[in-house]
């Protein structure tokens, strides 16, 4: 069933496809619906978990702020409740910063890491004058669309949500990139070539990383996962290929 029951809350997630279970995370005040071209290319090799955080897609949000703290929280309480003891995991933006976050803190509990378009502060995105070319404003008003549709909060809760994301991302998340070097699982790490994360800056979380490899999808902004779910699919296939063969 698309709903689950998570103590005393209840998410929304879909499952999909059979094989090595990997878990998709979508990014902020997004929802499954914008990694779902690239969940159902991974679902032809991988059982896909795609769960829906509080207050995005169709998950009711929750009294109080949001934070990465939280989120962490939730995810490893996800997997407990699906039955899974580890998975691969594929973030987007807030997304792949949990990706990150599990690597760290939860290693028994990832099989691999890919994180698309992560930061790991609050200051590595691209100048102001430059970031509205990195989410384009169609993919911001197809954004606002999805939450009005999906919701059971009701489209006008949409600006609660963003207030709580704006606080949330101008005090995390704060992770020294010396920290990195602590992952051990095999990592991918993505980014759009004309990303809102500085290109510096996902160099330094790759290069960080031991072992990981660096992919720039070209011609895609901060959305590549939307963008290009076909070229984003193609290489995390590839990179787990590489990692179940020892070749990574």
């Amino acid at each position: 069933m698309p709903q689950l029951r998570i103590g005393s809350e209840t998410i929304y997630h879909e499952v999909h496809g059979s094989g090595e279970p990997l878990m998709l995370l979508h990014g902020g005040y997004c929802s499954l619906e914008n990694m779902r071209e690239l969940g159902e290319l991974l679902s032809e090799r991988f059982e896909v978990h795609a769960p829906e955080r509080a207050g995005h897609g169709r998950t009711a949000d929750r009294p109080g702020p949001f934070g990465y703290g939280r989120m962490l929280d939730e995810t490893i309480a996800y997997l407990d409740a699906v039955g899974l003891e580890s998975a691969h995991i594929v973030g987007f933006s807030d997304g792949g910063i949990l990706t990150l976050m599990l690597g760290l803190e939860h290693p028994g509990r990832v099989r691999t890491l890919v994180p698309i378009s992560a930061n790991i502060d609050v200051h590595s995105f691209v100048p102001d004058d430059y970031a509205h070319e990195t989410v384009p404003q169609a993919a911001h008003e197809q954004l606002d669309r999805d939450y009005a549709k999906l919701s059971p909060d009701g489209p006008e809760h949409g600006a609660v949500v963003l207030e709580k994301l704006l606080a949330m991302w101008k005090a995390e998340p704060d992770i020294p990139a010396s920290a990195l070097r602590a992952i051990t699982a095999p990592t991918l790490v993505m980014a759009g070539e004309h990303d809102v994360v500085a290109r510096t800056h996902t160099e330094t979380i790759a290069s960080s990383i031991p072992g990981a490899r660096l992919v720039v999808v070209p011609g895609t902004t901060h959305m590549l996962v939307s963008e290009r779910p076909d070229v984003v699919a193609a290489e995390v296939r590839g990179f787990l290929a590489g990692v179940a063969s020892g070749q990574d």
